[in-house]
């Protein structure tokens, strides 16, 4: 199974941008997908991307995250702009069916 590993994540004032970064361990060309899990919250997940660059994000973010990959780099982004407190949580990848979690990447936002 494809596994992942994701970095990225940091301290940052509301208002402010991170861009995460997801390495598979193989070439994938399944649909990959950002999620993230805020304490005592279900994990939840955030935006998806095809093999080809369909892009679905949900609602509490579209507009603000884009999610973009380099097949050739095995890599998938997050841009995150204009983040809101309510960002903060841990951001996995994964692909769509669910494969193993990786330790996933802290995101803090601070009011």
């Amino acid at each position: 199974q494809v596994q992942f590993m994701e970095s990225g994540g940091g301290l940052v004032q509301a208002g402010g941008s991170l861009r995460l970064a997801c390495v598979a361990s193989e070439s994938t060309f399944s649909r990959i997908g950002w999620f993230r899990q805020a304490p005592g919250k279900e994990r939840e997940l955030v935006a998806t991307i095809t093999s080809i660059g369909t892009t679905n994000y949900a609602s509490s973010v579209k507009g603000r995250f884009t999610i973009s990959r380099d097949n050739a780099k095995n890599t998938v982004y997050l841009r995150m702009d204009n983040l809101k407190p309510e960002d903060t949580a841990v951001y996995y990848c994964n692909t769509v069916s669910l494969g193993p979690w990786g330790q996933g990447t802290q995101v803090t936002v601070s009011s």
